[in-house]
């Protein structure tokens, strides 16, 4: 059994496509991954956009 990965989405990208490759990682509608995300942020003080810059970084894009 492979292994599922965890990349930036191409198509439900609003800024960098982290909340929708999470969504499509874990199978849920990425609008809902961008309001717990945005919750969260707002409840951190902001850690959250820190938090979402490190992982556009860091997440790969799918190779094509």
């Amino acid at each position: 059994m492979e292994m599922k990965k965890l990349y930036k989405s191409n198509t439900n990208r609003v800024i960098a496509g982290v909340c929708g490759g999470m969504g499509e990682y874990f199978n849920v509608d990425p609008v809902v991954v961008r309001l717990v995300w945005a919750a969260a942020t707002l409840f951190s003080a902001g850690c959250g956009i820190v938090v979402y810059i490190v992982a556009a970084v860091v997440m790969p894009n799918p190779a094509d």
